[in-house]
């Protein structure tokens, strides 16, 4: 693919929406902020299991973990306040929740809307864009399996183990619309971003609500679908990066994505064999399969080269990882958006 050159300064009228949660979305949102001004960050609502599931269970509120990480993402207030809001409390009653968790339920029970917590939250860290949760219901993930049974909660999902060559069956308990804010960003939005991010937990729960795949395929933005760099065991072994994408548009409905960002560099020997132990594989892809897609493949060495580890009390980085290098992406978006 021929790069045409970022033009400098990036243009203050771009609209991106970044969509997902947890680490991958994180990583997007921390260096696209340097490049766009205009940033909405869709949140899936299925999370429960530590701090935030106890929260949920304990106080009937909405799940604040992955909108916290958006929200520190996007701060530009100090590296303090946003090192507060990641900060878990190592021992004692409140052993293991994140401050940022306690804030916005706290903020909930307030203002009586947990939409209405999550702009509070993010005028304190001085965001530089919105975070909008796909969905204000109070939904839980469910996995129906091959004998019927089903499988409730985020949690339980992700150590569930699927069959070899299963589409999983996931669903929402209740079911649950998209929330109008989310569609009016996706409506306004230049570029749409889904990924790196767990399909299962992280990616599929957006789209199963109800009004967000349609909202997608209608838009006008240029949508770009970033792979993870390994697998995760017992849910997407063997699978490559066309795998990856299949899975997401077979749960949105149809065609999703114009463009596919995938990985071409392996790590370092010593780092497979530390994700191998745990049964994690570099994800391979095959160019040829890739040349037959409607969408647009387009591959890189896009591994970071800093060794990341957690700072005391940080629950984002619990060990060190492959990552992705989160500025090289943020420029292959703005070159995309140019192109």
């Amino acid at each position: 693919m021929t790069r045409p050159a970022i033009k400098e300064p990036p243009p203050q009228g771009v609209r991106a929406v970044v969509i997902g949660g947890g680490t991958g979305t994180f990583t997007v949102l921390s260096a696209l902020k340097h490049y766009v001004a205009d940033i909405s960050a869709i949140v899936n609502m299925v999370d429960d299991g530590g701090s935030t599931g106890v929260l949920r269970d304990e106080l009937g509120v909405l799940p604040p973990g992955d909108v916290r990480q958006c929200l520190v993402a996007l701060s530009s207030s100090s590296q303090l306040m946003r090192r507060l809001f990641n900060y878990r409390f190592p021992q004692g009653k409140f052993e293991g929740h994140a401050f940022g968790n306690l804030l916005l339920t706290a903020l909930e029970k307030i203002t009586g809307s947990f939409a209405e917590a999550v702009k509070m939250a993010g005028q304190v860290l001085a965001i530089s864009g919105r975070v909008i949760p796909v969905t204000t219901a109070d939904v839980r993930l469910c996995y129906r399996d091959k004998s019927g049974q089903v499988v409730v909660g985020e949690k339980m999902i992700t150590q569930s183990f699927f069959a070899a060559g299963e589409h999983p069956e996931l669903f929402l308990s209740p079911p649950a619309r998209v929330n109008p804010e989310a569609v009016k960003a996706i409506k306004a939005a230049d570029l749409i971003i889904m990924g790196p991010g767990n399909v299962y937990s992280s990616l599929i729960p957006t789209l199963l609500v109800e009004g967000m795949g349609e909202a997608l395929r209608q838009a006008r933005g240029k949508k770009i679908y970033v792979c993870n760099l390994v697998t995760k065991p017992g849910q997407t072994d063997g699978f490559k990066v066309g795998d990856f994408v299949a899975a997401l548009e077979r749960s949105a409905g149809g065609r999703l994505f114009d463009y596919v960002i995938y990985n071409t560099a392996k790590p370092a020997p010593a780092l497979l064999e530390k994700y191998a132990k745990a049964g994690e594989m570099w994800v391979e892809y095959d160019p040829d399969e890739l040349a037959a897609q409607p969408y647009q493949a387009i591959g890189q060495n896009l591994i970071s080269k800093k060794i990341f580890t957690p700072e005391p009390g940080d629950s984002l980085l619990p060990r060190t990882l492959i990552r992705h290098d989160n500025d090289k992406l943020a420029r292959l978006f703005m070159r995309l958006y140019f192109s």
